[in-house]
């Protein structure tokens, strides 16, 4: 059942990506300067003002002088980009397919294979033509993707889509695209516009072949353009620079294939479902999701501001309500204005029902403060939840009887650190605090809204042995790179070496400290390091692997170990 669950998540999200890759934390223009300059993971690396933020992979090397037996393998930035990618591709064949069952797009598909078969004469000429056709599909929309990039930049975007306007803007533009796809009204591009691209498909050639692949385009733009704005929006979150055009490649390769399939084998068309008010459920159906993604962006604000308005069981109350609603549309019971009358229930849109309401029991729990691993990761921290039937020490926690009298302790504690953990929030404090227990010290540079950090948690933390290994032979800081409320002292403030920025928060200060210190510039990262503040072995990204990752602790107890 919790496969289902993620499949159900997986349509829910996306233009999020497989793999949780993308980048969250909501980082403030005031101190970082994005640009296109190559970074150095080898070294500790002089950023300057060429500082791009990313998320998951660990760019971070060790002192010189290192145990060769500490060493933990991590996985290389290069690898990392390549997951990246492949997410933003994916994430767009998944979006191209939805669109394809679009009913601007469904309905013209036995048209468009019936102009080619009767245009051409003969089959070979008809399969070229529709081949051209699909290529041209891909050439336009890569080329829109490229357009993006060149006249924003990667960085750009990506740095757009870490502010907190931007992303509250990012929110009422999905829940525009999702009154779309109700049908409150339609999204389309000029009439005058479509006329000439529509004009210039009679003509013949290649010219010929290149309008009617526009004209699908233009014509379908009022079903794919919510899709496809949400799709550039999550692909330029990743920050990598060829991620719109990669992300509109996918999109554009699972909207072409189909065409090219059916000029090739003609009978196929006989399996096809016929048009209906089927489709239009479709359009429907990922209009409740693009509200529920909506909700992502609104949290991304919310935590990153301390408004404490979208707290764990408002966004569980609802996701509940939202994809309560889907089922119920599913079967029937709620319709909208252009929905066809349902006689009847087909045997994907019941199984499709039965997936959606399990999914909705399964988030009940949460109200109570069940984990709900699959989704953790996208809800807000476990620690915003008003109500948690299950306590600290039910966890194993090591509660401390004077933790409330630690730097930030108030501001974070209840709001942020997972069940069983009692971390220190400033550094210079657990470092204190690492010499007199004579322990090493863990670094969790972490954020309110880092995706990546909520799965670690949720997945790896969460596991006894891990749960153990940090509370028992660790001292914990947690170091939030986003904390955009907490101000610094007058006397604390200073002008960063890095960036030439004045650091006035502490999600300034801990992103200076990061990236100065570490060489590094994701989230999480976690460093583990001896009392005089050094590195005892690499610095670890996220890993999923539990007995990886406890390796990766145990190797930090044995350097430690060794240097005492």
């Amino acid at each position: 059942m919790k496969i289902v669950f993620q499949i159900l998540l997986t349509m829910s999200f996306l233009f999020q990506g497989a793999g949780f890759a993308q980048e969250d934390s909501l980082v403030s223009f005031d101190d970082i300067e994005f640009s296109e300059g190559a970074q150095d993971t080898e070294g500790l690396i002089d950023v300057s003002d060429e500082v791009v933020f990313s998320d998951g992979a660990d760019t971070a090397s060790f002192n010189e002088g290192e145990s060769d037996d500490a060493v933990v393998t991590r996985v290389p930035i290069e690898q990392a980009e390549k997951q990246s990618m492949w997410a933003i591709f994916i994430a767009g064949l998944i979006g191209g397919f939805a669109a394809f069952l679009m009913p601007c797009i469904f309905p013209m598909v036995p048209l468009t294979v019936s102009f080619f078969t009767k245009k051409s004469g003969s089959k070979g000429k008809a399969v070229s033509q529709a081949l051209l056709y699909g290529i041209f599909i891909i050439v336009i929309y890569v080329a829109l993707g490229m357009l993006i990039t060149m006249a924003f930049g990667a960085d750009a975007l990506n740095a757009l889509s870490t502010n907190g306007v931007f992303n509250f803007l990012f929110f009422l533009l999905l829940v525009v695209f999702a009154a779309s796809f109700f049908g409150a009204f339609e999204i389309t591009l000029p009439s005058s516009f479509v006329n000439k691209i529509d004009a210039n498909s009679d003509k013949g050639g290649l010219v010929g072949l290149f309008f009617m692949s526009a004209s699908l385009a233009v014509v379908s733009f009022s079903c794919t353009g919510p899709i496809i704005g949400t799709l550039l929006v999550e692909a330029a979150t990743k920050g990598e620079r060829l991620g719109p055009a990669i992300g509109m490649f996918g999109f554009s390769l699972a909207l072409a294939v189909p065409f090219v399939l059916f000029a090739m084998f003609p009978s196929m068309m006989k399996s096809l479902p016929k048009s209906g008010g089927w489709l239009n459920s479709v359009k429907v159906v990922l209009g409740f999701l693009e509200l529920a993604l909506a909700l992502k962006f609104l949290s991304n604000v919310d935590l990153a501001y301390n408004w404490q308005i979208l707290d764990r069981e408002v966004f569980l109350s609802l996701w509940i309500v939202i994809f309560g609603l889907m089922g119920l549309y599913l079967i029937g019971k709620i319709k909208f204005s252009h929905d066809s009358p349902l006689n009847y229930l087909s045997v994907p849109r019941t199984i499709l029902a039965i997936v959606v309401f399990s999914f909705v029991v399964y988030m009940v729990p949460g109200m109570w403060g069940a984990p709900l691993k699959s989704i953790a990761a996208f809800l807000p921290p476990i620690g915003t939840q008003d109500f948690d039937i299950s306590t600290v020490h039910s966890m194993g926690g090591t509660h401390t009887a004077d933790a409330s009298g630690r730097k930030h302790y108030t501001h974070f504690h209840s709001r942020a650190t997972i069940k069983g953990f009692d971390p220190y929030y400033d550094y210079e404090e657990a470092l204190a605090a690492a010499k007199a227990q004579n322990k090493p010290l863990m670094i969790d540079f972490t954020g309110w809204t880092c995706v990546n950090c909520r799965k670690m948690e949720a997945d790896v933390w969460s596991d006894q042995k891990i749960r153990n290994l940090i509370n028992q032979e660790f001292i914990l800081v947690e170091l939030y790179v986003d904390e955009h409320d907490l101000k610094l002292a007058e006397a604390e403030q200073y002008i960063s070496p890095q960036t030439g920025k004045k650091i006035n928060t502490v999600g300034k200060k801990n992103t200076d400290f990061q990236i100065s210190k570490f060489g590094s510039n994701s989230q999480p990262l976690y460093a583990l390091v001896g009392n005089d503040g050094e590195l005892l072995v690499q610095s670890s990204g996220a890993n999923y692997d539990i007995d990886k990752y406890a390796a990766f602790l145990q190797s930090g107890i044995k350097a430690y170990q060794e240097r005492n």
